[in-house]
C-alpha cells in the first residue's frame, strides 16, 4: 500500500511533476495581451487570444516549450514502465464484437491480443472459416487508420465501409464486394458520421443505398465546411457527384441526419436532430408508392422537444422509441400509413426507476408466440426483460427475465434481420471485458457467443455503488471500485488512499460499468478510482440531462465538488491524495473544478477539453452544442457561459493543484486551442510551485486510436495522476 504525501495541494513535491527541475530553463514565451473585448456590455478580456492560431510563430514557439517540458516532467515520473506494460496486459484481452447475419454470412469484429485495431470479419456459411475483410492496419501500418463504421447489404455480398486517417475523423466511405474483398466503388468523401441504409438489390437496377454527406467545401464559406448536411441516394458504381439529394435543404446547417430502410425495401425513415440538441424530427416514407430518388416523406414526429427513433417492424407496424412525455423513455406502435402521434399507441410504458433502452423482436416460428426482449438501466446497470410483442405485457415469473452474468452493462441488442428466436449482446463489467452472449427464447437459455481472444490474470477488486448529497439536495451515485484488500470486515475503508475521481456530466451520455484498464491498474497499485454520475448525464433519464445543461450547468459542477468531498468525508481518500480526470465535456467539467474548488484537489487530467466558453462556437464542431451549452450570441446566455468559463475564472497568485493537459492534433471536434489558452493562464496566475504541463500527441484525434497510443496515454495521465497524489508505483 502507498503511504500518504506529506505535501498538499498548495506545497510542491521534491520530485515528479511537481520538480521545476524537470522544466527547461526559463518561463514559457507566452506574453500576455491587453485585449478586452466587450460583449453584451461585458468586458471580457483574452490575454492569450493569439493562441488560437497554431501556426502562429509565438504559438509554435510556446508548444515547443511546452513539449519539452512535458518530455522532461515525464522522463521523472517513477512507474511509467511498469504502468504501461501492466496497461498493455490488461488490453491483451484484445476485443470481439456481436455478429451481425445476413443469410449464412456472419460479420463481426475482432482485436486479436497485440493488435493495434480491431479487424472486420466474416464467415461465409456455418463451419467456414473467417475471413479479413477490413484490416485498418493492413491499410495504413503506423496504426493512424481507423475504421468509423460497417454496414452488409441487405443480402450480404456488399459492404459499404468507413475510414479515417490521423484521427481526423473525416471518415471516407467505400464500397467492397463480400466475396472478392475487391473495392467496386468509392472513395466517397465528406462522410463523416453517415449512417448506410441499403435497399435491397431489384433485378439489373444498380445497387443503391441512402447516406448522408456534407456540400461541397467550394460552395461554402470557410467556417461553415464542416456542417451543411444532407440525405442522398447513391448508386453504388456511379460518381458520387451525380448523387441524388432527398432530403436536407433549407434545414440548419447544423443538423445531423439518420436513414433507415426496411429490409424488403418499402419503408424509409429520415431522422433529423440540430446539432446535439436532445430532439429529433422524424419522416417516413412507402417506397412503393414513389420513387426512391424523391421520397414522399411524411410527418412522424416534428417540432416535439423528444427523442425518437423509429423503424417498421417484420409485422408491419411502425415502432417509436421515445422519451415524449417520457423522460425515461417508452415504446409505442402506430400504422405507418398514420404515422403521426395522435395514432401511437403505447406498448411499453415509461418505468417509474430504470431508462428504457434498447428492444428486439423475437418472431421465429419455434416460437409459441412473438416476443419483445427490452433493454433496461437502473442507474447505469443494465437488466433484460421479456414481453409479448403484442400487447407488450411482461412475462410472469422468471420467464420476463433475462439473468445477466453479474451486475454490469449490456451492449446492443441484435437479432436475424429475417427473423428467428435468438438476441445476440455484449455484456461487460468491471473485471470482465466484453463477451458475446446469446439468449435463445424457445427455453430461456443464455449461452456464451463469443469471447475475447485474449486471456489475463485481473487483480481482485470490489465496486459498489455509493450514494451521496450535492448542494441542492440532489441524491447523486458514483461508482467506487477499490482493492477488496483495503476494506475491513465491515466493507469500510481501512485507509485513505490515493483516488481518482472521473466525471463527464453532459449530452445524456450514461457512464455504465465496463472493463477499464486504466481504473484497474490504478486500483491494483494501490489507489481508488470513481466515477461520478453527474447531472447532465443520462444516467437517470432526459430529466436529469436536462438538469445539467444550459443555465442549469453549475449543477453538474456542483456534483462533482460534491463527490470529491463524500469521498474524503467517507474516509475512502483525503484532498491531498485526489485527482480528477475528465476528456472533452468532461474536460471542461475538471477545468471548471478546478479553476471554482482547487483547494479540493491535488492533481487535475484535463484531456481534450472545452475550457473557453465564450468562443467554443468558433472553433471545431463547437457550433453544434450551443443547445447543450447556450450560446454567445445571446446575453442570457453568454451570461451562464462566461460565468464558468474556466479560462476566465483564473485568478492570479492562487494555489492551482498540478494539472496536466492532454491534447491532439487531429481533433477535429475540440481544437487544442482551449487547452493551450488555459494552460498559459494557469502558468502565469498559480502560486502553488505545482506543475502545469501539456502533453500533446500528433496524427491521432479525439476518438478512436490504436493499442499503443491508448496505453502511452494512460502511462502518462496515472503516472502523472500517482505523482501529484503520492501514489508509490516502485
Amino acid at each position: 500500500m502507498s503511504t500518504p504525501p506529506s505535501t498538499g495541494p498548495s506545497s510542491a513535491p521534491t520530485t515528479g511533476p511537481g520538480s521545476t527541475a524537470g522544466s527547461p530553463a526559463g518561463e514559457p514565451p507566452a506574453p500576455r495581451l491587453d485585449l478586452v473585448e466587450e460583449l453584451h456590455g461585458v468586458p471580457v478580456p483574452d490575454p492569450y487570444r493569439w493562441l488560437e492560431d497554431a501556426a502562429d510563430p509565438r504559438t509554435v514557439a510556446w508548444s515547443a516549450w511546452q513539449d519539452a517540458a512535458w518530455e522532461r516532467a515525464a522522463a521523472a515520473l517513477p512507474g511509467r514502465e511498469r504502468l504501461e506494460r501492466r496497461v498493455r496486459e490488461l488490453l491483451s484481452t484484445g476485443a470481439v464484437g456481436a455478429p451481425v447475419h445476413r443469410g449464412e454470412r456472419v460479420f463481426r469484429s475482432r482485436r486479436d491480443p497485440g493488435a493495434e485495431h480491431a479487424v472486420l470479419r466474416v464467415t461465409d456459411a456455418p463451419g467456414a472459416q473467417e475471413r479479413v475483410l477490413v484490416d485498418p492496419v493492413a491499410l495504413d501500418p503506423t496504426g493512424a487508420t481507423t475504421l468509423d463504421s460497417w454496414r452488409p447489404s441487405v443480402e450480404g455480398d456488399l459492404l459499404a465501409y468507413q475510414v479515417s486517417e490521423g484521427g481526423s475523423e473525416e471518415s471516407v466511405l467505400r464500397v467492397l464486394d463480400v466475396a472478392t474483398g475487391e473495392v467496386v466503388d468509392g472513395p466517397v468523401d465528406r462522410a463523416r458520421y453517415s449512417p448506410v441504409a441499403w435497399l435491397p438489390a431489384r433485378g439489373d437496377e444498380p445497387r443503391a443505398f441512402y447516406y448522408v454527406r456534407r456540400l461541397p467545401p467550394e460552395e461554402l464559406p470557410e467556417a461553415e465546411r464542416q456542417y451543411h448536411r444532407r440525405v442522398y441516394l447513391h448508386r453504388v458504381g456511379t460518381d458520387p457527384a451525380t448523387d441524388v439529394e432527398v432530403f436536407g435543404a433549407g434545414r440548419s446547417m447544423t443538423n445531423y441526419y439518420g436513414a433507415w430502410t426496411s429490409r424488403d425495401g418499402r419503408w424509409l425513415v429520415v431522422s433529423a436532430s440540430d446539432g446535439t440538441a436532445p430532439r429529433d424530427d422524424v419522416w417516413i416514407a412507402d417506397l412503393s408508392a414513389c420513387d426512391p430518388a424523391a421520397p414522399r416523406l411524411r410527418e412522424v414526429v416534428v417540432g416535439r422537444d423528444a427523442r425518437t427513433s423509429a423503424w417498421v417492424g417484420r409485422d408491419g407496424r411502425l415502432y417509436l422509441l421515445t422519451d415524449l412525455d417520457a423522460p425515461r423513455g417508452r415504446l409505442a406502435v402506430a400504422d405507418p400509413a398514420e404515422p403521426g402521434v395522435e395514432n401511437w399507441r403505447e406498448l411499453v410504458p415509461q418505468a417509474p426507476d430504470a431508462l428504457l433502452e434498447d428492444v428486439a423482436v423475437l418472431d421465429g416460428e419455434e416460437l409459441d408466440e412473438p416476443l419483445l426482449v427490452v433493454g433496461w438501466t437502473r442507474h447505469a446497470v443494465s437488466s433484460l426483460s421479456v414481453h409479448e410483442l403484442a400487447g407488450g405485457r411482461r412475462r410472469e415469473g422468471a420467464a420476463g427475465t433475462v439473468e445477466l452474468p453479474g451486475t454490469g452493462s449490456v451492449g446492443g441488442l441484435l437479432t436475424r434481420p429475417e427473423g428467428g428466436h435468438e438476441v445476440w449482446f455484449g455484456y461487460s463489467d468491471t473485471t470482465t471485458p466484453t463477451h458475446v452472449h446469446r439468449w435463445d427464447a424457445r427455453d430461456g437459455s443464455l449461452h456464451l457467443d463469443a469471447a475475447p481472444p485474449g486471456r489475463v490474470e485481473v487483480p481482485p477488486v470490489t465496486s459498489r455503488l455509493l450514494e451521496y448529497r450535492s448542494d441542492d439536495g440532489t441524491t447523486v451515485r458514483l461508482q467506487l471500485t477499490v482493492r477488496t484488500d483495503a476494506l475491513d470486515e465491515h466493507g469500510r475503508p481501512r485507509a485513505a488512499v490515493p483516488a481518482i475521481l472521473y466525471g463527464y456530466g453532459g449530452f445524456g451520455i450514461s457512464l455504465s460499468p465496463h472493463y477499464a484498464p486504466d481504473a484497474l491498474a490504478w486500483v491494483e497499485a494501490g489507489g481508488a478510482y470513481a466515477v461520478a454520475n453527474l447531472r447532465g448525464g443520462g444516467e437517470e433519464g432526459e430529466d436529469w440531462h436536462r438538469a445539467g445543461m444550459r443555465e442549469r450547468k453549475q449543477n453538474v459542477f456542483d456534483d462533482f465538488h460534491a463527490a470529491a468531498r463524500h469521498l474524503v468525508a467517507q474516509g475512502w481518500t483525503t484532498h491531498e491524495q485526489l485527482c480528477v480526470h475528465g476528456g472533452s465535456n468532461g474536460g471542461l467539467l475538471v477545468g471548471a473544478a478546478l479553476t471554482q474548488q482547487p483547494q479540493l484537489f491535488a492533481g487535475v487530467v484535463c484531456s481534450a477539453p472545452l475550457l473557453d466558453m465564450v468562443r467554443y462556437e468558433q472553433h471545431g464542431l463547437g457550433a453544434t452544442w450551443n443547445d447543450e451549452y447556450g450560446t454567445a450570441a445571446d446575453a442570457e446566455e453568454f451570461g451562464w457561459l462566461l460565468s464558468y468559463s474556466p479560462y476566465h475564472r483564473v485568478v492570479e497568485g492562487t494555489a492551482y493543484p498540478a494539472v496536466l493537459f492532454t491534447v491532439f492534433d487531429g481533433d477535429s471536434r475540440v481544437d487544442p486551442l482551449h487547452a493551450r489558452k488555459l494552460c498559459a493562464a494557469l502558468q502565469h496566475a498559480t502560486s502553488s510551485g505545482r506543475p502545469v504541463l501539456l502533453r500533446r500527441e500528433g496524427d491521432v484525434g479525439h476518438g478512436a486510436r490504436s493499442v499503443t497510443r491508448s496505453a502511452g496515454l494512460v502511462r502518462d495521465t496515472l503516472a502523472f495522476a500517482a505523482a501529484a497524489t503520492g501514489l508509490d508505483l516502485t
